[in-house]
């Protein structure tokens, strides 16, 4: 396995706490694998665990590549339903998601990798996974892009003010090296300059008041006429309220033409909604991916099988994006970090309009604020604009290499 030089300076770390601050592309989860690996093998009958912020992006994240990298000779077994790996030597290597941080409760470990910690509850190392370490011992590494400067800043600070056993590092995407210099000007070019910052310059962007900053009524505001074409639907379910936009798309402009929202409502009377509006147009529906499972009308029928048994096209991720990533993801739209703006409203989508001006972050925090009720709609769409647009753009990294 071979790691870049930055990869290898935070490899060879000897503090026993290493918190690791970098930007898109940086290799991030090729370096935890590593760790991982080093963890498992260096003794008998380990507990070595990755944590991501939810079950499905531990899966989707790193099971592959440790499938790939650890030589078979070494597993004596693999099981992709519980995510573990057993090693010849005993030890278990086992992908978490930390969604109910007390569900991590119970198992000294002797090393554990906390991938996009910031977007983890604080309380999953400071109540749960740090307790699990004493008996051992054990280490621990902390990756991720910033969000603000929450919980995940406050670790890092404490390597970078020289506090005893911890060690931090920063790094930007460029210096990663793994995306050329002429692809980061572009996204430069194409997303708005604190998400840039944030995503590609590891930067902790300090988060304060309006969540949507790159809105504004005079430019983004316009009296859309013409509205033919398919109609992007992106959707938030709540019974209070079921908020729908809907947009058309040209090239790569978006224009949200009108919206929809039904107080204590359900999916079937979305539906029902929507046809009478539209009738035979064409239409994708971009909803909440937890309509997977989710269930707002009876008969046991999830949210998504509902749309689809209607007739509509339906494009909905596995799992979730990660919440700043679709805040990303539409502020980009809104303004790009050129001055360009490829997303517009229409005047007629009061609600809209309004939870885009007025949906703050709560006070402090990297948090959107949900009192207000100005959530829905933005989350509609959100799911919309990330799908379409999503600000993490994929980019040819080196194939994993067997560990030896």
């Amino acid at each position: 396995m071979q790691l870049t030089k930055p990869q290898s300076e935070i490899f060879l770390s000897e503090a026993r706490f290493v918190s690791v601050v970098a930007g898109r592309r940086f290799g991030k989860t090729f370096l935890a694998t590593a760790a991982l690996l080093r963890a498992a093998v260096g003794g008998h009958n380990r507990n070595v665990w990755y944590c991501a912020p939810t079950y499905g992006a531990a899966k989707e994240i790193c099971w592959n590549m440790l499938i790939h990298t650890i030589p078979p000779e070494y597993i004596a077994k693999t099981n992709e339903t519980s995510l573990t790996i057993k090693l010849i030597n005993g030890s278990y290597i086992a992908l978490k998601g930390a969604e109910k941080p007390n569900n991590l409760r119970g198992r000294a470990l002797d090393h554990v990798v906390l991938d996009e910690f910031a977007d983890m509850r604080p309380e999953t190392w400071y109540e749960v996974l740090r307790a699990s370490l004493s008996d051992r011992n054990g280490t621990a590494l902390f990756i991720g892009t910033p969000k603000g400067r929450n919980h995940f800043y406050d670790l890092w600070a404490k390597g970078k003010d020289g506090a005893a056993n911890w060690e931090s590092f920063q790094y930007t995407t460029l210096e990663g090296g793994n995306v050329p210099a002429e692809e980061i000007e572009a996204a430069r070019a194409d997303l708005d300059e604190r998400t840039f910052n944030q995503e590609y310059c590891a930067q902790f962007v300090t988060y304060a008041g309006l969540i949507y900053y790159g809105f504004s009524r005079e430019d983004s505001v316009l009296a859309i006429g013409d509205d033919s074409g398919t109609l992007h639907i992106g959707m938030d379910f709540n019974l209070d309220p079921m908020s729908a936009v809907i947009c058309i798309r040209k090239g790569e402009k978006l224009y949200a033409v009108d919206e929809i929202v039904m107080y204590g409502s359900n999916t079937d009377e979305m539906v029902a909604e929507i046809k009478d509006r539209y009738g035979n147009r064409n239409i994708i529906i971009y909803p909440d991916p937890a309509s997977r499972q989710r269930k707002t009308s009876a008969g046991g029928r999830t949210d998504l099988s509902i749309l689809q048994n209607a007739g509509f096209s339906v494009k909905a991720k596995n799992s979730h994006a990660l919440v700043r990533d679709r805040i990303n993801a539409v502020n980009s739209r809104l303004l790009s970090g050129d001055g360009e703006r490829h997303l517009f409203v229409s005047s007629k989508c009061k609600q809209t309009i309004k939870s885009l001006e007025r949906q703050t972050y709560k006070e402090g925090t990297s948090v959107p604020n949900k009192d207000d009720g100005f959530d829905h709609m933005n989350d509609a769409l959100g799911y919309l604009v990330e799908y379409l647009f999503p600000v993490r753009t994929e980019y040819a990294t080196p194939q994993p290499t067997r560990w030896t």
